[in-house]
């Protein structure tokens, strides 16, 4: 059977990253707020091809950097971010021989939840 991932987590493993994704998540949910809300703002004036700059672009910029830094950090590790807005993250795992996600959503105090790679957060089954 060919596998997915390069890397699968153990329950323990996955359940270290707890208290680091619990950082991580709210944080890019604020970044993606901030992004969203400058392109909200600007987009007219930049349809109209008002040139502008200064603090604020800068400050976009940092923000897509930090945005992008975080997600990498995330894909670096192959954890799978599902769905930032509710803080939905899969692990990849192995459980009886097959690939599988731990499944944790933030708001919950540990992982109890694992799904099929392929059935998503419907299929979620507890460990």
């Amino acid at each position: 059977m060919e596998r997915r991932f390069s890397k699968h987590y153990s329950l323990a493993e996955a359940r270290e990253l707890l208290p680091q994704l619990r950082i991580w998540l709210p944080q890019l949910q604020r970044l993606r707020r901030s992004l969203a809300s400058y392109e909200q703002s600007t987009q007219e004036r930049l349809q109209d091809g008002e040139n502008f700059g200064g603090g604020k672009v800068h400050q976009w910029v940092r923000n897509l950097a930090a945005f992008k830094d975080l997600i990498e950090e995330f894909d670096r590790r192959e954890i799978q971010v599902k769905d930032l807005d509710r803080g939905l993250v899969d692990f990849p795992a192995m459980h009886g021989g097959r690939e599988v996600f731990l499944c944790w959503e933030m708001g919950e105090d540990d992982i109890k939840h694992w799904h099929d790679i392929d059935s998503g957060y419907a299929g979620r089954e507890e460990l």
